[in-house]
């Protein structure tokens, strides 16, 4: 699995404005930001550093929507979706 790739699609994806059921869900502009950034962080390890240091990195991004109350739907799915790889990989590293 190429985790740039699927962060870089997260971070696509974050970038686009939200919906009014985005905003439904518990989204803000600002939350949105903020986790398109860290992901965006997230990204440039792996890309300057490379896959190895995916054992330091620690995403927490399902408690972090979880704390802001943010409602199951298509963006807390997509962070869902970045989690889990950086979570496997880090258990294998």
């Amino acid at each position: 699995m190429d985790l740039p790739a699927v962060l870089g699609e997260a971070v696509a994806a974050l970038k686009a404005p939200l919906g009014e059921e985005d905003r439904a869900q518990g989204w803000t502009d600002a939350l949105r930001r903020e986790v398109q950034e860290e992901i965006s962080i997230n990204r440039s390890v792996l890309r300057r550093h490379g896959t190895g240091m995916v054992r330091h990195l620690c995403p927490r991004f399902d408690e972090w929507t979880e704390h802001e109350g943010v409602q199951l739907g298509r963006l807390r799915d997509l962070v869902g979706d970045v989690q889990r790889p950086l979570v496997e990989a880090r258990a294998m590293a």
